[in-house]
């Protein structure tokens, strides 16, 4: 029995064609499955070079607040009301803006700062915020706050609240005491920088002044005769207000001065001769009266008058020396000084100096 040899040719033929066409769909397959790999793989590549490369969409950006807000200072700091109107000033490209509040900042003694409010910006460059006043002293401060955060703040305004009346207190002269001028000095301590009115009742006569910084005061209240009550009104720079009086009685004393001279009587045959003039002078009470102002008058026959101003010493005496000349005559001469004051008015008083042969 013959052995076969192998396929015959046409199967051969058959199996290689069919070979072939497994082959071409193979590579045809394969290369769709690469196309597509490619594809997405750039399609990745360009979508992520675009984000990298492509211009962002413009977002909203925050106002600049490096500039810090404005507070109105006040003409008064002390007041007597609970409440305050605080007025803020804010940069003009703020003005009414939404997204921005004000912050209000209130600082006590010994505490640090904390916001005690918030309010919107008005539509105008000013805002008005009305906040409540703690007793005495109140540092207010104010911020913007917004998206892009907090301003500094604004320079402070100080209130301080202060409802107590003024003790107002006389020190001299004593309730019921007399003075013997035709005004009383009066003397005493209150708060500072208030306000003080002294009226008398007895003539009516008024008048004003404030009180030092260390709350002492002195007010001069002209007199009428017998008994005066004054009274005298404080007010305090919050507004607050009292009043006290007391009563004086106007005594009957009176400025006096007393005139001497160093001669009296000079003989004509020794002219020319120094002459000096003493004043002594006392107030109402009869004690020296330092600082008064005198005038000096020695008239003598023959001669012109010599007139001359002075001012007593602490000892409440002035003189005034001067030389009669040979030109003066036999007869009486006279010397006068008078002297004013404003506390006590005026007063004088004269002697005589005669030429002899």
């Amino acid at each position: 029995m013959q052995r076969s040899r192998g396929l015959p040719t046409l199967a051969r033929i058959g199996l290689i064609a069919a070979v072939v066409v497994l082959g071409a769909g193979i590579l045809y397959i394969g290369a769709r499955g690469i196309g597509g790999v490619v594809g997405g793989i750039g399609s990745t590549v360009g979508g992520f070079v675009n984000n990298v490369t492509s211009t962002p969409t413009p977002r909203a950006s925050a106002v600049d607040l490096a500039i810090a807000p404005t507070l109105k200072q006040p003409t008064e700091p002390y007041t007597n009301q609970p409440t305050v109107d605080l007025e803020v000033s804010v940069p003009q490209e703020l003005i009414g803006d939404q997204n921005h509040r004000i912050h209000v900042w209130l600082t006590l003694p010994g505490q640090d700062p904390a916001v005690i409010q918030e309010a919107p910006l008005a539509a105008a460059a000013r805002t008005v915020i009305p906040v409540q006043l703690t007793d005495g002293i109140n540092d207010f401060t104010a911020t913007i706050a917004g998206p892009g955060g907090e301003s500094d703040h604004s320079l402070s305004v100080r209130y301080v609240f202060d409802d107590v009346p003024p003790k107002v207190t006389i020190t001299s002269p004593k309730n019921n005491a007399t003075v013997n001028s035709k005004a009383v000095e009066i003397k005493g301590k209150t708060q500072a920088r208030t306000t003080l009115q002294a009226r008398n009742e007895a003539n009516g006569s008024t008048i004003t002044g404030t009180a030092e910084s260390d709350g002492t005061f002195t007010l001069s209240v002209s007199l009428a005769a017998g008994v005066n009550k004054i009274t005298i009104d404080g007010t305090d720079p919050a507004g607050n207000a009292s009043e006290t009086s007391l009563s004086v009685k106007r005594g009957a004393g009176r400025l006096t001065v007393a005139l001497s001279a160093s001669d009296y009587q000079i003989k004509r045959s020794q002219l020319p001769t120094p002459v000096t003039l003493y004043a002594t002078v006392t107030d109402p009470d009869g004690k020296a009266l330092a600082g008064a102002g005198v005038t000096f008058t020695l008239s003598m026959p023959g001669i012109q008058t010599i007139t001359i101003d002075g001012t007593t010493d602490a000892q409440g005496k002035a003189s005034f020396k001067t030389t009669i000349p040979k030109g003066a005559t036999v007869g009486q001469g006279s010397a006068t000084v008078l002297v004013s004051t404003d506390k006590y008015g005026s007063t004088e008083d004269f002697t005589v100096i005669t030429i002899t042969k």
